[in-house]
């Protein structure tokens, strides 16, 4: 089969790569639509040694299940693969297992690609001519689902003003997800004056470059030192932040601040399958909008694509691949 792999920092070729092989309690699925995530991007520049080269990278997919009982069904496609025996696992924590993988990182490859192998407990079926476009969202939504969750239920009903840090897929996906928990007063932050356009246009988003005043929850869904302490700064006596982007591992969280004003702070890391079941139910039934934020583009021209979104000059949060 075709593959876009990663070769070294800043490279993609298309390859010619063994097919993939599902296991007895898989499904091959091939692949309609796939979105490149900033976790690929890491990886791309060489920041990820999770990601060691050569990699089939990808992971937020959408596509149709070939051969097997349930042949032509389409899907969408939980990347995360856990035990489901492990404490964790029963507790409905599955994210947090300690056997947890996750493709485009070994042992598994990812879905840039004609076809990917995956459990059939991970697919969630997609309505009769739901578009893949969207149904390839429920990843990357589901990311800030499972942060918004947990931020509101740390809150414990309290009301809530919002601040969301970054207006890629992630920061857009939590403040989607915060209106569909029934937040209504959402503030974005994005820097890119061309994605920040495209939020407030086409997205009809309440955003800006700059936030001020304070907020009870503050989601970083970039992870760099400079969004950690613009959350530190800004979130409210008694808040929470709950963050999700993994730019960067040090720096930028005032601790005293934090101690002084009983600041809660919450990592998070992708989502449980609950989650990822709800996200997809959510844009299944239209409760997280149009979800028409994407630039498509064909696997092919990947290589390029990542080059914009690392220039900058992409406008939409999501690019998709279609192989």
């Amino acid at each position: 089969m075709r593959a876009l792999v990663y070769t070294g920092p800043e490279r993609l070729e298309m390859r010619e790569v063994p097919d993939a092989q599902p296991g007895a309690d898989d499904a091959l699925i091939r692949i309609e639509r796939v979105g490149i995530c900033g976790s690929d991007m890491h990886a791309y520049l060489g920041h990820d040694n999770r990601r060691p080269a050569p990699l089939i990278l990808g992971h937020e997919a959408a596509g149709t299940i070939v051969g097997g009982a349930r042949d032509g069904v389409r899907v969408t496609v939980n990347p995360l693969v856990t035990c489901g025996v492990c404490p964790a696992c029963k507790a409905g924590r599955d994210n947090l297992c300690p056997t947890r993988q996750i493709i485009s990182m070994p042992p598994r490859e990812g879905a840039f690609a004609e076809r990917v192998a995956m459990p059939l407990r991970n697919l969630v079926d997609l309505p009769e001519g739901f578009p893949a476009a969207k149904a390839a969202l429920a990843e990357p939504v589901a990311c800030g689902w499972h942060a918004v969750r947990l931020g509101l239920k740390a809150l414990d009903g309290r009301p809530v003003r919002a601040l969301v840090l970054g207006g890629g897929a992630i920061g857009l996906g939590a403040a989607l997800s915060l209106s569909a928990q029934d937040v209504s007063d959402i503030t974005l932050v994005e820097p890119n004056a061309l994605r920040r356009d495209y939020l407030i246009r086409r997205c009809a988003q309440n955003v800006v470059e700059v936030a001020d005043g304070l907020f009870d929850l503050v989601i970083d869904g970039v992870g760099y030192e400079a969004t950690r302490a613009t959350a530190s700064a800004l979130v409210r006596p008694g808040g929470v932040i709950v963050h999700i982007g993994l730019g960067s591992g040090k720096g930028g969280l005032d601790v005293r601040r934090m101690t002084l004003q009983e600041i809660t702070f919450i990592g998070t890391y992708a989502y449980t399958a609950q989650d990822f079941r709800d996200t997809a139910r959510a844009i299944f039934e239209g409760h997280l909008g149009p979800l028409d934020w994407v630039d498509e583009r064909p696997l092919a021209e990947g290589g390029r694509a990542f080059a914009d979104i690392r220039g900058g000059v992409v406008a939409a949060p999501k690019v998709l691949l279609i192989p």
